[in-house]
């Protein structure tokens, strides 16, 4: 495998060099950069990420016990394969996922959770054509509703499901679209009606795809 080389390892708060080898490789393959099959060669790794192979080696025993590494002692390390591949398994997990967190958030959300919920939306709805800033406030919309939804666990695997897409998720409809099923999902969470602010998710995130030429806010 032919690595092109990278900056050095950003300045992260994390513990050690592997914890940051560990979370950058765990983007690339999430993300589909580094596909199913692909050989992880340490050695390549390592220039790739500016560090020794110590760290690069450690890094690929832990996403071995994530199941997205695969070590077979003749092949050496590779990404492990999925039958759907990893990129449309996140897809398809996002699906699952997001309405369980609305259906959690449209029982527990606060108050001041949905004048945020509010104030976010009527941001998004001035920068429609600003790619950029809709797609930044997008972001923290989901996540005001994951956080509402007030389990920690599920925030986790949003954060984790998220990192695969760094623009935001592509989607085959407009951000003017994508707004208004927004403001939907509000007035069924401030009804706090469980079903419809799941269904009202489930149709949003539906419409994601995970394709270069279509970039839309979901």
């Amino acid at each position: 495998m032919s690595i092109p080389a990278v900056s050095k390892l950003p300045a992260m708060h994390y513990s050690s060099k592997s914890d940051i080898v560990c979370a950058m490789l765990r983007e690339l393959i999430i993300s589909g950069e580094l596909t199913a099959s692909e050989p992880l060669r340490q050695r390549d790794l390592a220039a790739r990420f500016g560090v020794s192979q110590t760290p690069v080696r450690e890094a690929l025993r832990r996403l071995e016990s994530e199941g997205l590494v695969v070590n077979d002692p003749h092949r050496g390390s590779t990404v492990a394969a999925s039958r759907n591949g990893i990129v449309q398994d996140n897809s398809l997990l996002r699906a699952a996922l997001e309405p369980l967190g609305a259906r959690l958030a449209a029982e527990a959300v606060t108050e001041d959770q949905l004048r945020r919920l509010r104030e976010l939306s009527d941001a998004m709805k001035s920068n429609l054509d600003d790619h950029e800033r809709y797609s930044a406030l997008n972001r923290e919309f989901h996540f005001a509703i994951y956080e509402a939804a007030a389990s920690p666990m599920l925030l986790s695997m949003m954060r984790l499901l998220w990192q695969a897409m760094p623009q935001g998720p592509k989607v085959t409809r407009s951000h003017a679209e994508s707004a208004a099923q927004h403001d939907e999902l509000i007035d069924a969470l401030a009804a706090r009606d469980q079903e419809r602010a799941a269904e009202i998710t489930r149709v949003h995130i539906l419409s994601t795809r995970h394709m270069d030429d279509e970039i839309g806010g979901g």
